[in-house]
């Protein structure tokens, strides 16, 4: 017996409905943070870690990715091992490996890396499971997952193995070169211009924030769980909780990596051989030629490329 045509229209309609549903109507984002602990900063703050502190005020999950080597960055061991626990613990932290010493995989290669990736779990994983928490997340340092097709096989392959989950990101906005400037200026008491700095990078993200979900959008016809890339720098410390703010008044909910990589966008395969770190969004474009199409349409970052390279030369 055949459906009549409103009986069509209904169950189409249903459908419809179930499948917005199940991913979610609504935009979100998660909050990655790379190069924790900053032991440098948390001398310089009396060793106090403020960019937690303002996590902690905002109530929001979020992901610290490790460089354990940083706890002998300077002469405090062991307030800097107090501090890599305090991130371990902390009840809103998912925790990940991002290599002892931040080595690029396509210099290195795949035994100096790997070896490199054990080093630099000894103590997180001493303190994850204290705080009966795990250790199942990596990222690259430089997110340079390898050169070629074979180096980026390889890798994932160990990865895999050791049973780490790969992690990508959606956007990230060149927070390091902000940062770079943002503290050349405090550095030499031109606190105006810094604050300059620090605005331009909280609505460079939002610009591009809202460049790649409308990328996003026009690709896979629905909302998509977005994974947001920082560092544990100066600048995220007195900006980053002014970004989260701009997310919520656009609507974004800040959820947990864990949620995002539940989307299965997160499942497609990477199409990008090469070593340079771009959002997986274009990664699993199935060509160049549309990359560079979506690349040319990012919003203009020339203004603190042209800043940040002049002191770079100083």
């Amino acid at each position: 017996m055949k459906l009549s045509k409103p009986k069509n229209l209904i169950i189409a309609l249903l459908t419809l409905i179930t499948h917005q549903l199940s991913f979610g109507q609504g935009k979100s984002i998660s909050i990655t943070i790379d190069d924790v602990p900053n032991t440098s900063k948390f001398e310089q703050d009396g060793f106090k870690s403020i960019l937690m502190n303002r996590l902690d005020s905002l109530d929001i999950p979020f992901t610290v990715f490790i460089n354990e080597d940083k706890i002998s960055k300077t002469d405090f061991t062991q307030r800097n091992e107090q501090l890599l626990e305090a991130w371990i613990k902390n009840q809103n932290a998912l925790i990940g490996n991002h290599t002892f010493s931040h080595p690029r995989y396509s210099d290195v290669g795949l035994e100096s890396f790997m070896g490199d990736v054990e080093k630099g779990e000894k103590l997180t994983k001493t303190y994850t499971s204290k705080h009966k928490k795990s250790l199942k997340y990596f990222r690259f340092p430089f997110n340079d997952l390898g050169v070629d097709s074979l180096q980026h096989t390889q890798v994932k392959a160990a990865l895999s193995k050791k049973g780490y989950t790969i992690t990508p990101f959606t956007v990230e906005s060149s927070d390091w070169m902000f940062d770079t400037v943002y503290q050349y200026y405090l550095n030499n008491g031109q606190t105006s211009k810094a604050h300059e700095v620090g605005e331009a990078y909280v609505n460079k993200t939002i610009e591009l924030v809202t460049f790649f979900n409308s990328l996003a959008s026009q690709i896979y016809n629905r909302p998509v769980k977005h994974i947001y890339l920082c560092h544990d720098n100066a600048i995220n410390t007195d900006y980053l909780s002014k970004i989260i703010q701009r997310l919520n008044e656009e609507n974004y909910e800040i959820i947990s990596l864990e949620e995002s990589l539940a989307d299965p966008i997160y499942q497609q395969e990477d199409a990008y051989y090469k070593k340079w770190g771009i959002s997986w969004l274009y990664r699993w474009m199935p060509t160049q030629k549309e990359r560079v199409k979506w690349m040319q349409q990012e919003p203009d970052f020339s203004e603190i490329q042209s800043t940040y390279d002049e002191l770079v030369k100083k």
